[in-house]
């Protein structure tokens, strides 16, 4: 079977087990930690072998992830035409490829960034590809909560790679991070919430409801906003990044709101895609903010 699924595998088929458009979020919001991690320029050899050690990781978790839930791939529309869950790559082949990548990744940040990057990166690795995945998806509704920390550490990671020191101002870059994932991820589980029942995933729709559900999106979108607020509250940030958290969150609130009144069918999957973009939109908008008022005091001076 291995042998017919190498035969029909592709280099596309081995980028798909990478999630590439969840790495190139991730990557971006690592590389606006690099950039608000100094008053200057970040330099090349940092901005390039620290984003790309970055990647090889997040790809080799999310292959394992592939790996892990190929049986509820292959039952949900969503995810049934991946790779592994269509045979056109084998679990074995899988499973080398991240070893690979994910070694890859770490050697480039052990030798040419630093350790502390390293091993961080290593940690989030190994939270979301084999804590969150094998583990926490099947054990609690709370799932994304508890798990999101790790798709969160990317803009620590790029702040570390540039300081090798955590600074309180890449933790507050996280927790923004941290704050959006559930109501990001819980709107497409209430699109999907047949699909995770089908395969006994117990997603907060599916134990708790549709309205339970959007009631804690809710929640956790003025959780996110308030923590959106700090960095210009610290000193981080300045006017411009303030105007473009409060536009970006107000809107967030809304589709929240109109997700919780329940009337819209199109809610929870406009809900999930304005997520994405908001959060892109939000780290562009801090790293133009950072460029036109500069804090230079921000590294020696933590909150």
């Amino acid at each position: 079977m291995e042998l017919i699924a190498d035969a029909r595998a592709s280099w596309r088929d081995y980028l798909e087990l990478c999630k590439p458009k969840v790495v190139l979020l991730m990557i971006l919001t690592a590389v606006v930690g690099m950039f608000l991690a100094t008053p200057g320029l970040v330099p090349w050899d940092v901005l390039l072998f620290g984003n790309l050690g970055i990647a090889l990781c997040a790809g080799s978790a999310a292959a394992i992830n592939h790996v892990v839930d190929q049986r509820i791939d292959a039952v949900m529309a969503r995810t049934r035409n991946r790779p592994i869950a269509q045979g056109r790559v084998g679990t074995g082949q899988a499973v080398v490829f991240a070893a690979v990548i994910g070694l890859l990744g770490m050697v480039i940040l052990i030798l040419l960034v630093n350790a502390l990057t390293a091993w961080l990166t290593f940690a989030s690795l190994i939270g979301y590809a084999f804590i969150y995945t094998y583990f926490l998806k099947r054990a609690t509704p709370q799932n994304i909560v508890i798990g999101g920390l790790a798709g969160a550490a990317p803009p620590l990671l790029g702040w570390t790679a540039v300081t090798n020191d955590i600074h309180g101002y890449g933790l507050l870059l996280v927790l923004i991070i941290f704050a959006w994932t559930p109501p990001h991820f819980w709107a497409l589980a209430i699109h999907r919430r047949e699909e995770y029942a089908k395969v006994d995933i117990p997603m907060l729709p599916v134990t708790h409801g549709n309205e339970y559900t959007a009631l804690h999106i809710l929640l956790y979108t003025l959780l996110m906003f308030a923590s959106t607020i700090l960095p210009f509250a610290t000193g981080m940030s300045g006017p411009l990044y303030l105007l473009g958290a409060l536009a970006l969150g107000g809107g967030f609130i809304y589709w929240a709101i109109l997700l919780m009144i329940g009337k819209d069918r199109r809610a929870p999957m406009e809900t999930f895609r304005y997520s994405i973009v908001y959060l892109m939109a939000l780290f562009v908008i801090m790293l133009v903010d950072h460029w036109i008022f500069p804090n230079p005091l921000s590294i020696a001076y933590p909150f």
